[in-house]
């Protein structure tokens, strides 16, 4: 089995396993929506446990809608996506859904969300190169972008699917009630004012940094391939 192969068979292992995951996820949060209130929990008490687990049973769904998303782009769009960009999506899942919501590392562990935000802005933005690196390459499409234009791009890319991400967790928390932005603390408390919006500026903030430095390495990576090719004619 060709090194290749072997990376891609990794990645279609960790896939599946993501995807049972995030069923067994979804089952177990479903079933903790529709059960009875407990004897002895109050309705304040109980409304707030079972807010909790609508917005694990949403975020398992949408696990599931998304996980299958860079496959379909490819096939759509054809064009290929390394193995690693692979595991590192399934990671950054695992990691946001099943550690995050389900297991409340957000809540258990200081400073998740920033981990994960800066993760997937360095995975976003290496997306990014690779997206406008293969249109630069393909004989079907004349497009020759400068090494600059590429890392604004990869920037900009990322940027944009962290912002998109922000609008989804805005909307969601206020049709449903939910606490993806963290407006409330895990004791309940409403925050407000500049504290209600730490949590998503620190996120698109994290966002760019990650970004930024991932177009910086790229950018740095293709001017010094560019001055190789030169001196070598």
């Amino acid at each position: 089995m060709t090194k290749q192969r072997i990376k891609r068979s990794f990645a279609e292992r960790a896939g599946i396993m993501l995807f049972i995951t995030l069923i067994i996820s979804a089952v177990y949060s479903l079933v903790r929506i529709i059960v009875p209130q407990p004897l002895g929990t109050t309705g304040a008490a109980y409304a707030s446990l079972r807010s909790d687990y609508v917005l694990k049973f949403i975020q398992c769904l949408l696990g599931l809608v998304v996980l299958s998303v860079p496959s379909m782009a490819s096939r759509k769009l054809k064009f290929d996506i390394p193995n690693f960009i692979y595991i590192m999506y399934y990671i950054f899942l695992y990691c946001a859904i099943f550690l995050g919501e389900v297991l409340n590392f957000y809540y258990v562990i200081p400073h998740w969300d920033i981990i994960l935000h800066f993760f997937s802005g360095a995975m976003l933005g290496a997306l990014g190169f690779i997206l406008v690196s293969q249109l630069n390459d393909s004989d079907m499409i004349r497009v020759s972008l400068s090494p600059f234009f590429v890392a604004l791009f990869a920037f900009c890319f990322a940027l944009s699917c962290g912002a998109v991400w922000e609008i989804y967790e805005f909307v969601f928390d206020g049709l449903l009630g939910l606490n993806m932005q963290k407006f409330m603390t895990a004791a309940g408390e409403v925050l407000t004012g500049h504290h209600a919006l730490h949590d998503t500026m620190s996120d698109l903030i994290v966002d760019a940094l990650a970004a930024l430095l991932i177009s910086l390495i790229g950018y740095s990576r293709l001017k010094a391939e560019k001055w190789f090719h030169s001196t070598k004619e």
